[in-house]
């Protein structure tokens, strides 16, 4: 019997390298698979992620072999971005022509059932209007498009089977739901059209729920520090959802387990629920001598063009001064630049804070911003000595900066740069519990008309 059983194997086998269907992957894609698997920690999410590129990249040669023209865009790939290939153990969110494709990798397709995340079933920020099954043969360096399935079809199927997900947040599907036959899949990618395939769609409370969860997930999260932990061994499937559907925060998970843990955690991350669920003040408008909507409700006031200095004490004369100053020690600051000011009452103490931006120009990235803070009082007099700034993006606090009581500081700096999909939370404090939260800074320089 067990000679009969690896026979079957051998044949199983052969026919796998011997099969039309089987597309090779090259080496340069395995190098850049290893590339993807690299940037995972844990040892077993780290080859599911190898998996998982090889069977992208042989999905898209399958394609272009065989469908040429239609149009791959991968840049929301779950596999292609480590906080999401992390979290995510098949490949979502890759786009072929108007279709939503999700991969779902497998070794030889011996069993009679499917394993497949849950997450790409019931969260709609990943469902797809197709499933695809893909055999990666890692020793052979092959794969086989082996099966698909709509999303429409699995729902129907699903209803009618009453089908549960696991504690573990999978979906165990019957191998016999897919369609085997590839080339069907490929008429559905040419003719079909989008709409005929209706996805769910995305509730517009996402920020709401993560809010009232908050207290929870800020308990909760510090246990996914170490590498070895899933989310669904810490996490309700509600709050796994507010996790999954916020990518600042599956960000931070991700971060937290390549780094070693820092005592700032709790900081950190009520900070980072603050850039997750509070609308953002765009600065990049400045530029156009514009204030949007949320910087006009929290009175910032725009300061016009710099120009040589002049007799003080204007907000406008006396951010002029300070600005002459950090020239004077280096800083470069290009006359496109623009700022605003806002005047704060912390603890009965007057304070403002003058903000200033600028597009840098770099041929490395073209999209870069900076964001330049000026923290002074609007009596003239020394800061208190107990005053902090700090600033923080969606990973982490990236300065918290105190009065040096003996020069007896009258202003407090500081700069940081980002890229324009990053948002910047600026804090200002006495004590832990005496703190002023302004709302997230971002820049998105394009004219509103």
């Amino acid at each position: 019997m067990s000679n009969l059983s690896s026979n079957n194997s051998q044949l199983q086998l052969d026919y796998e390298l011997l099969s039309p269907a089987a597309v090779h992957v090259s080496s340069q894609q395995i190098i850049q698979a290893v590339d993807l698997s690299n940037q995972i920690s844990n040892v077993s999410r780290k080859w599911q992620t190898y998996i998982n590129g090889l069977a992208l990249f042989a999905f898209e040669e399958w394609l272009q072999e065989r469908a040429d023209t239609l149009t791959i865009k991968r840049e929301k790939c779950t596999v292609l971005q480590p906080a999401l290939a992390n979290a995510i153990p098949v490949v979502a969110n890759l786009q072929v022509g108007e279709f939503k494709v999700c991969l779902i990798p497998t070794g030889s397709l011996y069993d009679s059932e499917i394993s497949l995340s849950q997450l790409v079933v019931d969260l709609p920020e990943y469902v797809p209007h197709f499933y695809v099954l893909v055999e990666v043969l890692e020793e052979q360096a092959s794969a086989i498009i082996s099966g698909f399935i709509s999303y429409q079809e699995l729902m129907e199927k699903q209803i009618r089977a009453n089908l549960q997900p696991e504690v573990d947040w999978t979906y165990q599907l019957p191998l016999d739901w897919f369609d085997c036959d590839a080339n069907n899949l490929l008429l559905n990618l040419r003719c079909l059209e989008p709409n005929s395939i209706s996805l769910p769609a995305i509730p517009h409370n996402r920020a709401q729920i993560s809010v009232t969860m908050q207290s929870n997930l800020i308990a909760l999260l510090p246990q996914l520090q170490s590498p070895e932990c899933e989310l669904w061994e810490i996490l309700t499937w509600e709050q796994g959802t507010a996790v999954f559907t916020n990518p600042e925060l599956l960000h931070w998970i991700y971060s937290c387990q390549q780094q070693t843990p820092n005592s700032g955690l709790k900081t950190n991350l009520k900070d980072l629920f603050k850039l997750c669920t509070q609308p953002a003040l765009n600065v990049g408008r400045w530029l156009w001598d514009e204030l949007d909507e949320l910087a006009q409700e929290f009175s910032w006031k725009l300061l016009p063009s710099f120009t040589p200095a002049i007799a003080m004490r204007s907000p406008t004369e006396e951010f002029q001064a300070i600005i002459n100053q950090l020239q004077h020690r280096g800083l470069e600051i290009p006359v496109q630049a623009r700022g605003a000011y806002q005047d704060l009452l912390l603890a009965g103490i007057p304070l403002r804070l003058y903000a200033m931006t600028w597009h840098l120009l770099s041929e490395s990235d073209p999209h870069l911003w900076t964001l330049l803070l000026v923290l002074g009082t609007t009596s003239q007099n020394t800061l208190p000595s107990h005053l902090k700034l700090r600033v923080s993006d969606q990973t982490s606090v990236l300065l918290e900066q105190g009065i040096n009581q003996e020069q007896g500081d009258s202003y407090l700096f500081t700069r940081v740069v980002g890229n324009w999909d990053e948002k910047f939370l600026v804090s200002v404090s006495l004590i832990d519990s005496v703190e002023i939260n302004l709302p997230p800074f971002t820049f998105y320089p394009g004219r509103v008309l």
